[in-house]
């Protein structure tokens, strides 16, 4: 039975700023943001978009009435959601008027969560071959103003469609990961922005990659040549190639040039989205498979995620034969042509904000905010939501 990726879709607030003038701003070098972590432009959510609506905004261009009725899952993946308690997956469930007769749930594993999801799907799907399985990846990623981690944020989120016979992508097998307990990256219940030891974790995610890589191999039998593409997860574009040079050399010549070019197209949308946690490595996949226009049905991808804390996982994936038919490239072009860029003087009165930690009533200005679903206020600490095609 072929499982995998049906759909995908993404979504990204209309702000953003530059990173050359956040570099100014800062006092940096513009060129240790734009070459050392290899980003261009940065999502800033207005405080009408949190999780739930970025992760419905992403699903909302991709789903038909036949994915309404047959998804019987959503699995939300997060590590920045709105409730200790509540499930985000079941206010996405509602704003898309989903079948009723279905799971929802969310899943936390840092930025792992998303493949995480993925693999529970794909399960679900095996003992239920006439499903479908919403996934999303949603994040909002916040390290404070001024702070080190600060060029590493970003917002936006991506939904994934999982069904037998898929259109875009086919999972293979086996896949291998592997678990360690240490405190790279971690954001306490208390606090709404993270901490991070950012050498350290750096350390870690080539480490794990070397890790699973090198298992991956052990158990399959493939190597270098026999993949078109790696993708990674990409918290800021330049930690992908940092791990994917580790090992370029198992390859001959041609193999190498044809994984680095790779690499460059996959990493173009995180560039100029910023980290979006569990998506990122979801868009990067996303980045590939809309700009690259030379690869084939039949060729396998690599997909390598990694979540701090840490778990990380290596699995492949097929493209399908009619996999451009299915992806919304002109949708996505059409999203990020559109955003307003914003001075940082803007950016930090937005940031500060949007932290809704003691807010008990608000209401928003969502005319302001040209997505279809948005977070409309606050009322006795319960957030309200819009659909405004609905």
């Amino acid at each position: 039975m072929k499982i995998g990726i049906d759909k995908i879709g993404f979504y990204t607030p209309h702000l953003y700023i530059d990173m050359n003038k956040l570099a100014l701003a800062r006092n940096v070098k513009p060129e240790k943001l734009t070459i050392g972590i290899g980003q261009e432009k940065m999502a800033v959510p207005p405080i009408t978009q949190d999780t739930v609506t970025l992760a419905a905004n992403a699903a909302l261009e991709i789903l038909d009435e036949d994915d309404k009725g047959k998804i019987d899952f959503v699995i939300f993946a997060t590590e920045s959601g709105i409730d200790f308690s509540k499930a985000a997956a079941i206010y996405v469930h509602h704003l898309l008027g989903l079948n009723p007769n279905a799971r929802s749930i969310e899943v936390k594993e840092a930025c792992y969560g998303a493949t995480a999801a993925v693999q529970i799907a794909k399960g679900h799907i095996a003992l239920n071959p006439e499903s479908k399985v919403l996934v999303l990846g949603s994040d909002i990623s916040r390290y404070g103003l001024n702070s080190p981690g600060e060029a590493t944020q970003g917002a936006g989120a991506v939904a994934i469609v999982m069904s037998i016979n898929p259109r875009i992508l086919t999972i293979e097998g086996p896949s291998v990961y592997h678990t360690e307990d240490v405190m790279d990256f971690w954001r306490p219940l208390y606090s709404d922005t993270a901490f991070v030891q950012g050498k350290y974790s750096v350390e870690l995610y080539i480490a794990f990659f070397q890790n699973v890589w090198k298992q991956y191999k052990d158990r399959t039998g493939l190597e270098l040549k026999d993949f078109e593409a790696l993708c990674f997860h990409l918290p800021y574009t330049k930690l992908g190639l940092k791990a994917l040079r580790t090992v370029i050399d198992e390859g001959m010549d041609e193999v190498q040039t044809r994984l680095l070019a790779n690499f460059e197209i996959s990493r173009r949308y995180n560039k100029v989205v910023g980290n979006i946690y569990t998506g990122s490595l979801y868009l990067s996949l996303l980045s590939l498979l809309e700009l690259n226009t030379d690869i084939e049905p039949g060729s396998r991808i690599g997909l390598f995620s990694y979540g701090s804390g840490a778990v990380g996982e290596f699995f492949s994936c097929i493209v399908q034969p009619q996999y451009r038919e299915a992806l919304y490239k002109a949708q996505h072009a059409k999203l990020l042509s559109e955003r307003r860029e914003i001075s940082i003087s803007e950016y930090e009165e937005i940031f500060q904000a949007t932290s809704l930690a003691e807010v008990s009533s608000a209401r928003f200005p969502i005319e302001k905010d040209p997505a279809a679903i948005c977070l409309a206020g606050v009322n006795e600490h319960k957030r309200e939501y819009v659909n405004k095609v609905n």
